[in-house]
């Protein structure tokens, strides 16, 4: 037999490029034809390998014993060998990517977390610059917090007394803000107000404000008082009534007219000139609303109105005006209701006294006043002319049917009227009656001298002027 070890030479052209198969390669064939795993020889590790001779992966095989001599091996040897590795021996092993993972995952969340760190801070940065009013382009604008976004409640403090809170509707409040372009996120806003209690603090008015204001000045601006409420103008002429001055008033939106009204008739104001006049009825005013020029708040408190006007005609009396309606044995509300009546028929200042002295000789032989003006205040409306049946009104007010004066002021009369009913001309007149021509009254001793001069006025064309 050919001796296995020695190497046996063949031509170089035979041999050159050509890989001789061994027993190994024999049995790996074998495992191939079998689908099983078998080692590469490139990287040592185990590949499962399809009869197509397909690789399907790399798989951990165990440490592998030296192989033996040529000449020791045979394919029984080798047959032994292979079967010392069992089935999961040669199962496919995944790769871990655990480095690779971890790191794009930790970089992925720094990035994410800086990002909503910046995203916040500028959120944060922007609601700052609201709240304190910083960065903010200077501008002025005027706002009006009308009364009715008010409620009232009832509130008892510590010590049991119980008092009113007017609370202001802050949706509204931050809206009109917003909207006015000196806020920009109304939601801070009302935040701020729940915190701060707001609602309670702020007052229905008109208000100069700027975007410079920070959240808390804005609310201080919007109080009753305060430098930014603006004052409104307000001008009551001579003669005019309660109701046209309350009017005035409501259409200036200082007060509302039920505050008005309830004022008037239930607030206890501390002046002697209101004499006796009970609590409770609203025309206890009537007469004492001194006609001036006045600079009200819009939203201002109905007492503390009346209470000016009060004031005012309280400066305008004087001590001799006092002294003189002693004198005159007249309470100082009468002479008001005779002013208010003379302030009502009078056409110009130089015949106050006059009328002033026909209302007084009338008083004194106990004549009925007899004035139109004492009917129209009790009208519904005032009319051109009284008709017969408005001079049958059932009223305390009528002068024709009642004797002495009106129960009440019928209109408030400026210091003109005041005057010339302390101090009447001294005359024997009892009648008198509007010259169309002129504007200005005639005056007259007897009825018929009155009679006579009125059949030739025609009066309907005053109201048509």
């Amino acid at each position: 037999m050919p001796d296995m070890n020695k190497k046996q030479n063949k031509p170089a052209s035979e041999t050159e490029g050509v890989i001789m198969p061994s027993i190994k390669d024999a049995g790996i064939k074998n495992l191939q034809a079998a689908g099983k795993p078998v080692a590469s020889r490139q990287t040592g590790n185990m590949m499962t390998v399809s009869p197509q001779g397909q690789k399907k992966g790399p798989v951990s095989m165990k440490p592998r014993p030296p192989a033996p001599p040529p000449d020791e091996y045979d394919d029984e040897d080798e047959d032994d060998e292979y079967e010392e590795y069992e089935e999961r021996d040669f199962r496919p092993v995944r790769l871990r990517r655990d480095g690779k993972t971890g790191c794009l995952g930790g970089l992925m969340y720094a990035v994410f977390v800086i990002s909503i760190s910046i995203i916040l801070a500028c959120m944060g940065w922007m609601a700052a610059s609201d709240v304190l009013a910083l960065h903010k382009e200077p501008m002025t604008i005027t706002v009006v917090i009308p009364r009715e976004i008010f409620t009232y409640e009832k509130e008892t403090d510590e010590d049991g007394n119980t008092k009113t809170v007017s609370r202001a509707d802050i949706d509204y409040v931050a809206s009109l803000l917003k909207d006015s372009g000196i806020i920009e996120y109304t939601m801070l806003f009302k935040l701020y107000s729940a915190i701060s209690d707001a609602s309670a603090k702020i007052d229905p008015g008109s208000y100069e404000l700027n975007t410079e204001f920070d959240y808390r000045a804005l609310v201080k601006k919007m109080q009753f008082g305060s430098e930014s409420m603006l004052e409104t103008k307000v001008t009551i002429p001579e003669g005019f009534t309660m109701a046209q001055i309350f009017e005035r008033l409501v259409s200036n939106r200082i007060c509302s007219a039920e505050d008005l009204y309830e004022a008037a008739a239930n607030y206890n104001y501390n002046y002697s000139f209101l004499g006796d006049a009970e609590i409770g009825d609203a025309a206890r005013l009537e007469g004492f609303l001194f006609p001036d020029t006045y600079y009200f708040y819009q939203g201002e408190q109905a007492s503390n109105v009346l209470n000016r006007f009060l004031r005012n005609m309280y400066n305008k009396i004087t001590d001799e005006m006092q002294n003189a309606a002693q004198q005159m044995e007249l309470s100082f509300r009468e002479v008001i209701i005779i002013a208010s009546m003379i302030e009502s028929e009078a056409a110009d200042d130089d015949e106050r006294d006059l009328v002033a002295s026909v209302i007084y000789n009338r008083l004194r032989v106990g004549m009925p006043l007899e004035i139109d003006a004492t009917i129209q205040y009790v009208l519904p409306e005032r009319k051109p002319n009284l008709s017969e049946a408005d001079l049958m009104t059932d009223s305390p007010y009528n002068t024709y049917l009642h004797t002495g004066l009106p129960p009440g002021a019928i209109s408030n009369p400026g210091i003109p009227s005041v005057e010339a009913a302390l101090d009447p001309a001294s005359t024997d007149w009892f009648f008198y009656a509007l010259n169309t021509e002129t504007g200005s009254h005639e005056f007259f001793r007897t009825y018929d001298e009155f009679s006579a001069f009125v059949e030739t006025q025609d009066y309907s064309v005053l109201w048509q002027r």
